[in-house]
């Protein structure tokens, strides 16, 4: 099976800056989408920035103006760097990526990592 390797979570400062990278392990026919998506403690999972092969990117209102988000070539890796981090960002920040295996399946599947944890001490 297809792995998903999150690294780059810890400890940050308030006002200092993070930097996610999710790299999956072999290959597959195409990707059609990989984000970053958060769970803060007591809260549902929600998105926190998504991009696809073409570049086209989406992200949530309270990251608006310090993130961004990157695909690297090969579209194994999906990277997420926040600026001016604030202690609500506190949460275990999950890599997901919407891939095909092969030309002949009929859906993506979603691959999930298996969480990094991110902690801005107040």
């Amino acid at each position: 099976q297809e792995r998903l390797v999150e690294s780059g979570g810890g400890f940050v400062q308030p006002g200092e800056s993070l930097r996610l990278s999710c790299r999956r392990s072999g290959s597959v026919y195409s990707v059609k989408r990989m984000g970053w998506y958060r769970q803060a403690r007591g809260k549902e999972r929600e998105l926190v920035a998504s991009i696809t092969p073409r570049g086209d990117t989406i992200s949530a209102e309270f990251v608006k103006g310090r993130v961004t988000i990157s695909m690297d070539d090969a579209k194994t890796t999906v990277t997420l760097q926040l600026n001016h981090l604030k202690t609500e960002d506190t949460a275990v920040d999950y890599c997901k990526q919407e891939i095909k295996y092969y030309k002949c399946s009929d859906d993506y599947d979603e691959l999930w990592g298996q969480g990094t944890p991110v902690t801005v001490p107040s």
